[in-house]
């Protein structure tokens, strides 16, 4: 018998072992002619594929997800070492927003109970990549402060916040779309590396809207909509809001004051109530007031004993004798329409507004901006929510529940104490 050829021996192999693997080269034949013996043949890289699937297949999602996880933050890590490379600068944003469905402007950190419109300003902060995660655990680390503290419910039109941020491109666009529609980035301008916010505030200037049917005559006049205000009312209502201006004592006006506490002393330089004007069939008149700073619930509680006395319930002599040492019971009109119109900063802007290397803070340029965020966020929502809880309404008619008269026999001459010391200023201002 002759020597088999090469050609029919290689077919042979074939047969037998199925396709060269350079791998496995001939321990691949040998261990398909065991396997022969045995059962049917099984490739040595099949199996192993087997068993690798054997051994992800019940937590195979979870792998998945971890390792996607660990991409995001790795993609994340880079991001932010990328952003550390650009410069670090402080900076103020022009912040506007409707206070409705939130506890306030200040953040309450470690409570995730009430949310507050910082929760949601550090958050976008943090996701556009202005600041470090880190930053936003602990806002003193990118020295944030702001102007006022504005209270449950209430909007603001132009409330400032000072921070260190890196300045991203496009950094403005790229905070507003990690923010709701009714909470918007208006302006940014870069400041001294020093400035603080509410410390360098010079005066905060707040606005009350409110139904005109407030100021009816509990007596005399209709108690809706149908309700105009006249000219005399209004003229009335003007002489009485302007006897707030200069310095007065408002430990009445807040909670834990006392009449001898220096901080009680605040100075008002305007207030007066405009024209009323229609929405929605409804007539309203929007009440404007600047001071130099203001306590918890004061403009409430100046609003709220103006509508007692024009209304009937309370006399003038009242306004006065708020003034003074005894206690006075005075309403706290509702939180629904106040808003913190713009922030002040004249000193500012005097010192370094034209030294060639700052901006004014005067954000002339966004009032297009505020005009229109107002119109379109916070005035339908003050109108809305009005119409439909009547909250002006159901307080008008708790005011009759208050003992105006309960302090007068207390009430007598006192000398008015000096006006407050700059560092006799509380820590911000809400109401």
């Amino acid at each position: 018998m002759g020597v088999p050829s090469v050609r029919l021996v290689a077919a042979a192999l074939w047969r037998v072992s199925g396709a060269w693997s350079p791998r496995l080269g001939l321990r691949r034949f040998w261990l398909a002619s065991m396997a022969q013996n045995v059962g049917s043949p099984v490739p040595v890289g099949t199996q192993q594929e087997q068993d690798k699937k054997s051994r992800n297949r019940p937590g195979r999602a979870r792998v998945w997800e971890e390792t996607e996880h660990h991409a995001k933050k790795l993609k994340s890590s880079e991001d932010e070492e990328q952003n550390r490379k650009l410069p670090k600068r402080k900076v103020v944003l022009l912040l506007a927003y409707s206070g409705k469905g939130y506890h306030g402007m200040q953040r309450n950190v470690g409570s995730s109970q009430f949310r507050t419109i910082e929760d949601d300003l550090v958050s976008a902060l943090v996701r556009s990549g202005c600041i470090p995660e880190s930053h936003g655990e602990d806002m003193r680390k990118m020295s944030f402060q702001r102007c006022a503290r504005t209270d449950k419910g209430v909007s603001a039109a132009g409330q400032v916040v000072s921070l260190k941020v890196w300045l991203i491109d496009d950094i403005l666009e790229k905070i507003n779309s990690h923010l709701p529609s009714h909470i918007r980035i208006l302006g940014l301008k870069r400041v001294t590396g020093g400035f603080n916010s509410k410390n360098r505030c010079d005066a905060r200037t707040y606005c009350y809207m409110l139904p005109t049917f407030a100021f009816a005559h509990k007596d005399q006049d209709p108690q809706d909509e149908h309700f105009r205000l006249s000219a005399e009312t209004l003229q009335q209502v003007n002489r009485l809001l302007a006897c707030f201006q200069g310095t007065h004592n408002f430990h009445n006006f807040t909670s834990q004051k006392g009449p001898q506490e220096p901080s009680a002393r605040r100075y008002i330089l305007e207030m007066r109530c405009g024209e009323p004007f229609l929405r929605d069939g409804l007539e309203f008149a929007v009440i404007t007031v600047k001071g130099q700073s203001f306590m918890m619930h004061q403009i409430r509680k100046m609003v709220g004993l103006v509508l007692a006395i024009v209304r009937g319930h309370a006399p003038e002599s009242l306004l006065a004798r708020s003034w003074g040492p005894a206690k006075v019971d005075v309403p706290k009109a509702p939180g629904l329409g106040l808003v913190l119109e713009r922030v002040h900063f004249d000193k500012y802007n005097q010192r370094f507004g034209s030294d060639g290397l700052h901006e004014p803070l005067d954000w002339a340029a966004e009032e297009g901006a505020i005009t229109a965020f107002k119109e379109c966020h916070i005035f339908p929502s003050i109108v809305d929510t009005e119409r439909r809880e009547r909250s002006m309404a159901q307080w008008l008619s708790t005011l009759s529940a208050h003992d105006f008269s309960a302090s007068e026999a207390a009430s007598g001459a006192t000398k008015a104490p000096s006006p407050p010391k700059a560092n006799e200023e509380e820590d911000g201002d809400t109401n």
